[in-house]
């Protein structure tokens, strides 16, 4: 089977409907759909529909309660500490950032965290629902140990990523997104799936060492052997690495240990052989320019700094200099008219829900 297009709006339809087989409402669906798929237009495959049957199988196995709806356990004027009582995370993220984003419009400020989550999808979508309210937007989320720390052999610590939008006036929205490991695991997954060597720095084996074999992380993190993916900078302090074993742990700060919910190597969905809700914890947070410089000079001196890095001299033999978010509202604009890529395991597994739940999928090709 080779990689098959599909328009993004049939991918919508496809995800929401196989999700709506399983009691979520149409409007839950449709966040956890638009989540999925947003990702994959924007390139991050790694977090689009593949994942969708993460879900399905932690609705089966009940690990999250599919018609739930998250509550605020305490609140002040610009913060608050939401329970989202096991639910679906995108539901629960979207909860969470609007609160985040109504409260930083009254008050300059919002602060939201999230305990008793599940996989939220990727956090940029978060932070840029901020953008449409000409505000900042700040993402996080802490995730199931699979990052060693710096001069660790085993996996203790979530890729725990962290997302910041800013608006702009005319240059696309500043959009940084990105997990504190090297790589997320989506990425070892891809080159998983693709049966590819990955490249040496990501991961490394059960011993500790490092290695550029995908399909060997994978097992051992599966089986818990040992090993596992690399903080942020590689491995030990040559390039950083004990920079990116920080970052992450502050992520479980504000996500976790602040929220309360569970942080570390104690984010699992399965104790001593039974299957449990893995207690992922979120933070959201909204900043209105506003209340600083004023929201037309901040987007005019985002604009201008935009312009010059991209304007500035190149390195020999580069072409190009991007800032973040650019990739990817381009890859966007192109898989929009295009269709999204999938490839072939992805591919199987929709068409697999595709049968088990009589929801049809249609390929461009």
């Amino acid at each position: 089977m080779s990689e098959k297009l599909i328009q993004w709006k049939n991918l919508v339809d496809f995800c929401k409907g196989i999700l709506m087989k399983l009691s979520v409402t149409e409007k839950d669906a449709f966040m956890v759909a638009d989540n999925l798929v947003s990702s994959n237009l924007r390139g991050i495959d790694s977090h689009g529909v593949a994942r969708l049957d993460r879900y399905v199988d932690g609705i089966k196995t009940k690990y999250i309660i599919p018609d739930v709806k998250p509550k605020i356990a305490k609140e002040s004027p610009v913060l608050a500490n939401v329970d989202g009582q096991n639910g679906l995370g995108q539901v629960i993220g979207t909860f969470g950032m609007e609160l985040a984003i109504n409260k930083a419009r009254k008050s300059g400020f919002g602060m939201v965290s999230v305990f008793n989550s599940n996989h939220y999808g990727y956090a940029g979508y978060y932070s840029m629902m901020a953008l449409k309210h000409n505000l900042i937007g700040i993402s996080m989320t802490n995730s199931a140990p699979l990052v060693v720390p710096t001069f660790g052999k085993n996996a203790l610590m979530g890729t725990n990523p962290i997302a910041v939008a800013a608006p702009t006036k005319k240059n696309k929205p500043w959009v940084m997104d990105f997990a504190t490991s090297t790589v997320p695991r989506g990425k070892i997954e891809v080159y998983n799936r693709l049966n590819k060597k990955m490249p040496l720095g990501w991961a490394t084996d059960e011993k500790g060492n490092v290695t550029d074999d995908a399909v060997r992380v994978e097992r051992n993190l599966k089986d818990l052997l040992g090993g596992g993916l690399l903080p942020l900078g590689g491995a030990g302090e040559t390039y950083g690495g004990h920079k990116g074993y920080g970052l992450t742990v502050m992520i479980d700060m504000f996500c976790a240990i602040l929220s309360g919910s569970n942080y570390g190597p104690n984010v699992v969905s399965k104790k001593e052989g039974k299957i449990v809700p893995p207690r992922v914890g979120h933070m959201f947070m909204v900043i209105d320019p506003e209340y600083f410089i004023g929201i037309n000079e901040f987007r005019t001196n985002m604009d201008n700094y935009i312009d010059e890095l991209k304007n500035s001299e190149k390195a020999e033999g580069e072409g190009r200099i991007y800032v973040h978010g650019e990739k990817e509202f381009e890859m966007q604009e192109r898989r929009e008219k295009e269709g999204c890529p999938l490839d072939d395991k992805t591919v199987e597994k929709l068409l697999a829900l595709s049968k088990e739940f009589n929801v049809p999928i249609n390929f461009i090709n």
